[in-house]
């Protein structure tokens, strides 16, 4: 299936570069695989030496709602350095994935600098809504699932016809076939609902997928919606992850 929808991407966005996406993808790998949270630099040692060093980096790069509300003026810049860290292989994997597939498309209709801009401007505001949220919170959050999450929004307003195959546990993972007006919002309510269940522990910030989510596609709406509708792509796409609980709230 893997082969299937890649180049189903592929013939959709070939000849169509896509720099900011791929450059945002290097630069994320390349930030974890030298960070602690890879656990491939010795220097950061093993056992409770690496536990430690990788929770003084998530608190350093991370965002950290009581001390982003409460510290010094600094902490403002950790909505943005904390879309570049990730607090695991699955972490980083999950998002990578989802970011190249829906981001492809999205850059393409929005031009690289504009779809930058957005990635980043939604990123942020998606860090910090569930910041102002829980501003009493001392987990570090990480991640740039917010980001994604805003790239997901755009791409339902953008592509609502693209056919996205989707893989449901309950249903021994049959693949089927679904336009992105069903999956996307399918994905939202599931986030939604964990958000209402989520604890203020270490887990995952679904909140900040819902603000990002809203936040990419009345973005994509206000910009948009006088143009013509972009014609659905013709790819195969998997269903978005619903991330699992980690060491720290990732997004």
């Amino acid at each position: 299936m893997i082969g299937n929808w890649s180049a189903a991407v592929g013939r959709a966005v070939r000849g169509r570069p896509a720099p900011v996406t791929y450059g945002l993808i290097v630069l994320c790998c390349l930030i974890f695989v030298i960070g602690p949270a890879s656990g491939l630099d010795p220097a950061y040692g093993t056992g409770d030496e690496l536990l430690v060093a990788q929770r003084a980096y998530f608190r350093r790069w991370g965002v950290v709602p009581a001390d982003l509300f409460g510290g010094a003026p600094g902490e403002a810049l950790t909505p943005a350095t904390a879309l570049f860290i990730h607090g695991s292989w699955l972490h980083l994997l999950g998002n990578m994935l989802f970011f190249y597939v829906f981001g492809l498309m999205a850059e393409e209709r929005m031009g690289h600098l504009e779809f930058v801009l957005f990635y980043l401007g939604c990123g942020y505001l998606a860090l910090l809504g569930y910041a102002a949220a829980n501003a009493t919170a001392q987990q570090s959050l990480v991640g740039a699932s917010g980001a994604i999450s805003a790239v997901l929004g755009a791409f339902l307003y953008l592509f609502p016809r693209a056919r996205v195959t989707s893989l449901f546990p309950f249903l021994f993972f049959l693949p089927l076939r679904f336009p992105a007006w069903v999956v996307l919002p399918f994905w939202f309510a599931l986030q939604w609902l964990a958000a209402g269940r989520s604890s203020s522990g270490p887990g995952v910030a679904y909140l900040a997928h819902l603000v990002g989510f809203s936040l990419g596609f009345v973005y994509a709406w206000a910009r948009f919606r006088r143009r013509p509708a972009a014609a659905p792509p013709a790819g195969v796409f998997p269903r978005p992850p619903v991330e699992r609980p980690g060491p720290v709230d990732r997004e």
